[in-house]
């Protein structure tokens, strides 16, 4: 996660950014040394074409959980694109654009970032499953204690948030319903706020608190290491974190992750 104050952008996403800029420059700098026609057009067009194939396909894969939102499938902000159907649509563009030895040149180029960007995020972004500190104590609402260690030995979503972040009040609600239907616990845990100030949203926004929880102390969001709100945590029934979602998360990457989990 690349953050500036308030401001974040998750690290697969600026890996995909900084691909899908090599790949522009790259195509460019091949379209000059070998006199190809509109180099820079033919790129775009690739780009353009393997972002749209790559989020259908994900949309596709998730369809059910886009049924009753099908709006929601536009907020490409969230994430969720599936990678290789994306690359075989911008490698059809290239084949159909360009002649065969230069299309052969743009396509090593494409692969070969597309393979570094894999071995990024795989070394760098998805770090290897840990275990949150077992004394972690938090509060509901009605300000009873719940301690984390309470929920080994069964898979559980944990999303820290707080009512003045606006991530996490778009996305707070989809949670709260997600919650309230799922046999895996999601709990939603607030990161630094008092009881009443998280009630008083709560109410104004007319979402329950059932599946609500706080921790003033902010031990949580230290523990996992993440510097900004919100952000999701995937744990299994061993008590490890086996994702981390940062930034607004959608219903489909929530599936994924709770799929992961209950492995």
């Amino acid at each position: 996660m690349l953050s500036l104050g308030p401001l974040a952008i998750a690290g697969e996403r600026l890996v995909a950014l900084l691909a899908i800029w090599g790949f522009l420059a790259g195509t460019s700098a091949i379209g000059r040394r070998w006199a190809l026609p509109n180099p820079a057009r033919i790129g775009w067009l690739a780009v353009a074409a393997g972002l749209i194939v790559a989020r259908a396909a994900f949309v596709a894969a998730h369809a059910r959980l886009y049924a009753d939102d099908p709006l929601s499938a536009l907020a490409i902000w969230q994430g969720g694109f599936l990678p290789w159907a994306g690359i075989a649509a911008a490698a059809l563009v290239i084949v159909a654009a360009l002649r065969p030895w230069a299309a052969l040149l743009i396509g090593i180029a494409l692969l070969g970032l597309c393979a570094a960007s894999a071995l990024a995020v795989q070394a760098w972004l998805r770090p290897a499953p840990f275990a949150l500190p077992r004394e972690i104590m938090l509060r509901s609402i009605s300000g009873s204690t719940v301690r984390l260690d309470d929920y080994r030995g069964r898979p559980l979503v944990l999303n820290l948030w707080a009512t003045w972040c606006g991530p996490c009040r778009r996305e707070l609600p989809m949670l709260v319903r997600a919650a309230a239907g799922s046999d895996v616990p999601i709990r939603l845990v607030d990161a630094g706020e008092s009881a009443t100030t998280v009630q008083t949203f709560l109410r104004r926004e007319g979402l329950g608190d059932e599946a609500v929880l706080l921790d003033e102390a902010q031990a949580l969001l230290r523990a996992s290491d993440s510097g900004v709100l919100p952000t999701t945590l995937f744990i299994d029934a061993s008590g490890r974190v086996r994702r981390i979602e940062q930034g607004q998360i959608s219903r489909a990457a929530l599936a994924d992750g709770i799929a992961l989990i209950e492995e």
